[in-house]
This record gives structure tokens, sequence and C-alpha cells, in this order.
């Protein structure tokens, strides 16, 4: 479970990353409901880091299998139109 505000990671998806379990989080207090021992600010920020590396390597990867699905279209012979028309 990963939540992004405008493309970025928020915290609450880095520390429940790391804790799992019930959490929740108030004014950027969190309150750990299963006894997990809190992650430290620098565990939070590594995971931070990596989950918005993985975010990001998603959405080029999203942006770049599209561009490749409208290439191999584009040479299978097909127009603009057509691919357009497939994709409504």
């Amino acid at each position: 479970m990963t939540h992004t505000v405008n493309g970025k990671v928020d915290k609450f998806s880095a520390v429940f990353s790391l804790v799992g379990g019930n959490i929740s989080e108030c004014e950027g207090v969190f309150t750990f409901h299963d006894n997990q021992t809190p992650p430290t600010e620098n565990e939070i920020i590594t995971e931070l880091n990596k989950l918005q590396k993985t975010y990001d390597d998603n959405i080029t990867k999203q942006a770049t299998d599209k561009a490749s699905a409208n290439a191999k279209l584009k040479d299978l012979g097909l127009t603009d139109d057509e691919i357009k028309a497939i994709k409504s």
C-alpha cells in the first residue's frame, strides 16, 4: 500500500511498509496499535526513498510501455485514428 500526493510517496506509506500492522497518524504523530517497534527517522527516510524510486520507476515503465505499444501498432500499419479507436 503506497499513497502518493502529487507524485510523492507519503511518510505514512514508508512507516507502514516498515512495521505493518495497525497504525494511525494524526498531525505527523504515529500511533502503533499492534505493539510494533517504531522505526527511526533514518529508517523512514531510507524507506521513503526506496518507495519513491519504485513508484517513479513504475511511472516511467508505464510511459515506456505505452510508447512501445503505440510504435508496434504503427509498425503493423495502423493509423493514429485506428490506434485511438482501439483505446476508446
